[in-house]
């Protein structure tokens, strides 16, 4: 069976999934697996909204920040970033936006999964075409830009900590702004 075939499958059962809390209703799809994430904790929530705004301050009007389910059907992945930098006039799709109008995909890491962004999604944007990734920590307060895709990897990477700007193509994410977990209250 080709892998688009499986990954049809996969979409089209997962469309049927209805999970309860704590797992998000998000799910995402990634080398042949369906993935229920945990819901977000709020540090994870305000740390996504501040860079959206950041970013939503710097964008021209074609440009829009904000999150959704982005899909890439030769790659077979499902996937939905934090925040992510898209074309206006690509947002007119029902489901997800096709991955490759994708300019700038951010993941806050999230203590119950950090695996899927430092090791899946690292993986699955740039055979995406995603040409920027940015992995944002709240554990530790550090960060992570990925671009340049080569072969289907990220031949760039630029590590950060908070309080330091991340120069991503002709934006910056100011991590002096964004808060660490909090003992305890993580997830």
């Amino acid at each position: 069976m080709a892998d688009r075939t499986i990954y049809q499958q996969l979409r089209d059962f997962a469309d049927h999934l209805n999970p309860e809390p704590p797992l998000s209703p998000h799910i995402e799809i990634s080398q042949g697996q369906i993935l229920i994430m945990m819901s977000p904790s709020g540090t994870h929530d305000l740390v996504a909204a501040v860079i959206t705004k950041q970013l939503n301050r710097q964008l021209p009007d074609d440009l829009v920040s904000y999150t959704t389910d982005i899909e890439h059907l030769q790659v077979g992945a499902l996937r939905r970033p934090d925040v992510l930098v898209i074309a206006a006039e690509d947002m007119d799709t029902p489901d997800a936006i096709d991955a490759t109008a994708i300019r700038l995909a951010v993941e806050i890491v999230a203590p119950s999964h950090p695996r899927n962004d430092y090791v899946g999604k690292l993986h699955d944007y740039p055979a995406m075409g995603v040409p920027h990734y940015v992995i944002v920590d709240p554990r530790d307060g550090t960060a992570l830009h990925y671009w340049g895709i080569e072969n289907d990897a990220y031949s760039n990477c630029g590590k950060y900590h908070f309080g330091e700007e991340i120069p991503v193509a002709e934006w910056i994410i100011d991590t002096g702004e964004l808060p660490l977990y909090s003992k305890g209250n993580e997830r």
